[in-house]
Formats: structure tokens, C-alpha cells, sequence
């Protein structure tokens, strides 16, 4: 999705004048957003293009795996990221907020993501940890990114 006259925006990219200049593309900002287009001429934002999993070639949609994790009645929230893969490239893991008194086994929410999407877009791992958030209640993708990075590949 893209945005038209960038600078009634307000500045993109926390300010960072190189990011910037990398989301102005012949005068849009590149906002990064995927959004479908319905018949009815409403837009639906899906996700954020670099939240988008590619594994083996397939195209995962983090917030797709993420509402499906958080139908589970044990869930509070979740959150997909990619993580290294030396097979797929990238594989999905979540990582997962658990209601107050609730405990499910990490095996048990990947096989309940499997019964309800595709085999590849069910999480690899499971990690149970609270949700890195911004002083507005955004949760900081970047930050579980790069904890799934620093794991290494999770490999088979």
C-alpha cells in the first residue's frame, strides 16, 4: 500500500534519514503495508512486507499464524517471526503470551495451528515469554527477530 505526499505523513522511519529516503519511491512513501482490495472497494491491511515468512518458497503471512494462535483458549497473544532455516530459509516461530492460569505444551498449540492452515505455515517452535512492547502496546517484532536469529537455525 502506498501513500501519496509523504511529508503530511510526518517522518517516516523514526526520522532515520536514510530509511527515509529509501520509502520515497517517485514521490510515494513506501509504507511497507499489504492490504487486499475487496470487491466492495474496502481495504483490508494483512500484514507488514517484512513481517512475511518465506519459507521454501512459500509466502507465510505472520498475522494469519497469529490468529489462529490466539483462537487457542490458553493464548493471551502471539507473535510470528522468521527465523533461519539451513533447509527452508526461513521458518515460522511464534512466540506466545499465556492467559493467567493457563498452560498448554508448545507441541500442542503447533498441532493446532496445523489442523486449521497449510503444514508450512505452522510454527516450528513455540516460545512462551511476554511480548516485547513499545510504550503504546505495539509489539516490537524486531526485537523477537533478532532473538530468532540469535538461536541460530533451528534446523529439523
Amino acid at each position: 500500500m502506498d501513500v501519496r505526499r509523504a511529508r503530511a505523513a510526518g517522518p517516516p522511519a523514526g526520522g532515520d534519514p536514510e530509511t527515509t529516503t529509501a520509502s520515497l519511491v517517485d514521490g510515494w512513501f513506501k509504507t511497507g503495508n499489504v492490504a487486499v482490495l475487496h470487491p466492495d472497494s474496502y481495504v483490508e491491511i494483512r500484514d507488514r512486507s517484512k513481517d512475511v515468512i518465506i519459507t521454501g518458497g512459500e509466502n507465510v503471512a505472520s498475522i494469519d499464524v497469529e490468529q489462529v494462535l490466539v483462537s487457542d483458549p490458553a493464548v493471551l497473544e502471539a507473535a510470528v517471526v522468521a527465523a533461519p532455516d539451513p533447509v527452508w530459509g526461513e521458518v515460522p516461530v511464534a512466540y506466545v503470551t499465556l492467559k493467567d492460569g493457563r498452560q498448554v505444551a508448545d507441541a500442542e498449540l503447533i498441532e493446532y495451528v496445523r489442523q486449521r492452515l497449510a503444514h508450512f505455515k505452522c510454527p516450528k517452535w513455540v516460545l512462551f515469554e511476554e511480548l516485547p512492547k513499545t510504550s503504546t502496546g505495539k509489539v516490537e517484532k524486531y526485537v523477537l527477530r533478532a532473538k530468532a536469529a540469535a538461536l541460530g537455525p533451528f534446523g529439523d
